[in-house]
């Protein structure tokens, strides 16, 4: 079947299978275009990124030819690839198909619950230190902001943030990244789940599951399940880690049918757009992909903190693709020294001022980065 042909159908029943079958553009389109798709670990002229959640090994080889060959349809709008992808989701998370709304990103998922569930009264509740975004997209909005501190153990403390939420009348927010960004820790589910089950319907749970499929702790689980029967419940996923695809964007919402009702009148029409549709349904069709992620992750991570523990240096247990680190001294001379070394490390993440957020690189990245702390070691900045 040819390309058109095969995105024109209504593709009810075509599989992920189908898009890998689709022939991609000619030899000549993607000899020019290949370079493009390099996995870019460095900034330009500068130092290895480590600072930012990335996936290094760059997109999956199947999601750049579905990009390559889906470039023939990117003049129109998308639409069939967008039925194709909620098929192909609804059927990998187990779900309705009219539990899924898509976003760019997975920020603008939360930005669209946000905009949702503003009232005048309303609590926006949110661990400190935690994602930014959350936060940051309520500002407009007349939430009263409640920055509720880490527990001892670094898991967002329930306690407090129920007691908060009492407080409350108005409609509100109760925000969990779990596993945490930045900390890397997690949050039991027990506890949430408890919550959940006691708390009025006026308050929103949105679960930020992004690294989800990072985290290997047998105690933690999704709450995709709890949609169906609470539509005061929202699951936040995102292709950007483990697929790979945080510039190309693409990320998703599972609620109740009624709960995405709600919010269709703040996400934007067409999405997901057409480039990000057909990667995304590629790279959920590719499991070695998908375990190269995870074992690559893996491996980097196990070099790092073994290097930390030699250096008798304090690092916070991890369930996604970055680790939290302590450090002596000022952060921002400790970033310009390893900035100076050849990485760009974590930005400042208050009030953990004494510690640094490490992302993930490949293995070798890793090893050098190895040498570089038992070089500062030898020069007591670490």
């Amino acid at each position: 079947m040819k390309r058109r042909a095969f995105l024109r159908t209504g593709l009810t029943g075509a599989g992920v299978a189908g898009l890998a079958a689709t022939p991609l553009a000619g030899a000549a389109t993607a000899r020019t275009l290949a370079p493009i798709f390099n996995p870019r670990r460095y900034d330009e002229n500068g130092p290895v990124r480590l600072s930012s959640n990335e996936n290094p090994l760059g997109l999956a080889p199947s999601a750049r030819e579905a990009i390559l060959g889906g470039l023939d349809e990117a003049n129109r709008y998308p639409g069939a690839i967008g039925a194709l992808l909620r098929e192909t989701l609804a059927t990998r998370l187990g779900v309705p198909q009219n539990q899924l709304f898509f976003g760019s990103g997975s920020t603008e998922i939360l930005r669209v619950a946000v905009a949702a569930w503003a009232a005048p009264g309303g609590k926006l509740i949110y661990a400190q230190p935690t994602f930014e975004d959350v936060p940051d997209y309520a500002q407009p909005f007349p939430y009263d902001h409640v920055k509720v501190p880490l527990t001892s153990d670094y898991q967002h403390d329930i306690g407090r943030m129920r007691e908060e939420a009492k407080k409350s009348s108005a409609p509100s927010i109760l925000y969990f990244c779990n596993p945490n960004n930045p900390t890397g820790t997690l949050t039991s589910c027990d506890d949430i789940e408890a919550w959940v089950k006691e708390e009025s319907e006026q308050h929103l749970f949105l679960i930020d599951e992004a690294y989800f499929e990072l985290a290997s702790d047998p105690g933690y689980r999704t709450f995709i399940p709890w949609v169906a029967d609470h539509p005061n419940v929202i699951a936040v996923r995102t292709f950007s880690k483990v697929y790979a695809m945080a510039g190309v964007r693409l990320g998703y919402g599972v609620a109740h049918p009624a709960t995405v009702q709600r919010l269709r009148p703040f996400t934007t029409q067409n999405q997901p757009n057409h480039l990000a549709g057909v990667a995304a349904v590629a790279s959920m069709n590719d499991g070695e992909f998908f375990n190269k992620s995870v074992h690559t992750n893996n491996e980097a991570k196990r070099i790092i903190t073994d290097t930390l523990s030699q250096l008798d240096i304090e690092v916070l247990p991890s369930q996604t693709n970055f680790i939290m680190h302590r450090i002596p001294g000022e952060l921002a001379d400790y970033n310009q020294r390893m900035f100076d070394a050849g990485f760009n490390v974590g930005r400042p993440f208050p009030p953990m001022t004494d510690w640094s957020r490490l992302s993930m690189g490949l293995p070798e990245d890793m090893s050098r980065l190895s040498e570089v702390m038992w070089d500062f070691r030898k020069k007591s900045w670490i």
